[in-house]
């Protein structure tokens, strides 16, 4: 049985309502996706929004962790998140049936959600939410932390970042990528986009972009999302962890560790918004065509086999031990949550 909503909000720690990937992530994710979405899909988006504005994505890309810090949104909180029950950095794994809880997590909420946007009985007001809670979802589930058991998430691995006492998923969101960019305003995500914008299309992901819209599939929303959550999942093992969660607590992590970790947000934020764009574009249009480029394919088209969701009856002892800590920690990202 499901947790009931009341015993979800009293496991939700005292936290500021701040925001997640950072601000200066989420908004560069929507706006890189403004870039590269049809013009009948940015008509569709701009409608249900109410919103003509030059940055009608980014505006409402931090929607989603503001309403779960209140009562009534605090049941989306899990949604956040798939805590991948894997043993990094020895192997880095998801499993859908085996890491998505009773509660849910981000790959059912993109699923659930993506049906909704489109769903006419429903009312304006909740095809606005579905709208605002796809645009954000499709970014948590590229940050490896956001589809990581380890440690909450990385919630308890306390680090230090530019002299600044933290945790390891906190740097994650938000500390390094406004170290690298320089602050957090919306104008940082304009430039920020901008800049990602020119490596996709021309420069150092050109080649790549294409392949990132691989095993996406409207018609299979789970299998669509695992895609994207074992692509971040992989860097906890190459990138967050490399050499365990030991190597990393307690540590200064704005030397060579940021080095290390940079090229992979860039690339995950770029990964994100480009395919949030081909996946609006699905729901809208029925095709991943992208504005400016030759990529995508129609709705029926599968360019590889989605991922099988393996059947697994019973959860380890530890799994077990992992998820009771996880609730009773709560769903969100520590007691800091995602201040700047």
């Amino acid at each position: 049985m499901a947790i009931p909503k009341s015993t979800l909000v009293s496991l939700l720690p005292l936290i500021s309502p701040t925001f997640a990937w950072g601000t200066l992530g989420h908004d560069t994710v929507a706006l890189i996706a403004q870039s590269f979405i049809t013009p009948k899909t940015a008509s569709f988006a701009k409608s249900l929004l109410n919103d003509t504005t030059s940055t009608y994505l980014g505006n409402v890309a931090t929607w989603a962790d503001s309403y779960r810090y209140t009562a009534e949104g605090a049941f989306s909180s899990p949604l956040h998140y798939i805590d991948a029950l894997d043993t990094p950095p020895s192997s880095c794994n998801v499993d859908y049936e085996r890491d998505c809880p009773e509660e849910g997590c981000i790959v059912s909420a993109i699923a659930n959600y993506t049906t909704r946007v489109s769903n006419k009985n429903l009312s304006v007001t909740e095809r606005q939410k579905a709208l605002k809670w796809v645009i954000h979802f499709l970014g948590d589930i590229h940050q490896p932390l956001h589809v990581e058991n380890l440690a909450v998430g990385g919630n308890t691995i306390n680090v230090t970042f530019d002299g600044t006492k933290t945790n390891l998923h906190h740097i994650w969101d938000s500390n390094m990528p406004e170290k690298l960019i320089g602050g957090y305003s919306m104008d940082d995500a304009k430039d920020w986009s901008t800049t990602l914008i020119k490596e996709i299309t021309t420069g150092r992901y050109a080649n790549a972009s294409s392949s990132w819209l691989k095993g996406m599939n409207i018609k299979d929303s789970v299998g669509s999302a695992m895609v994207w959550a074992t692509d971040a999942n992989s860097f906890v093992c190459t990138t967050v962890v490399p050499k365990g969660e030991a190597a990393v607590a307690g540590q200064e992590l704005d030397g060579a560790y940021y080095d290390s970790a940079i090229p992979v947000i860039q690339l995950q934020i770029a990964k994100a918004g480009y395919r949030l764009a081909a996946w609006l574009n699905l729901i809208v249009e029925g095709s991943t065509e992208l504005k400016g480029s030759s990529h995508g394919y129609k709705t029926g088209h599968v360019p590889e086999k989605t991922v099988v969701k393996r059947e697994i009856t019973e959860l380890e002892d530890w799994m077990v031990e992992a998820r009771r800590v996880r609730r009773a920690y709560g769903w969100n990202c520590g007691p800091e949550g995602h201040q700047h």
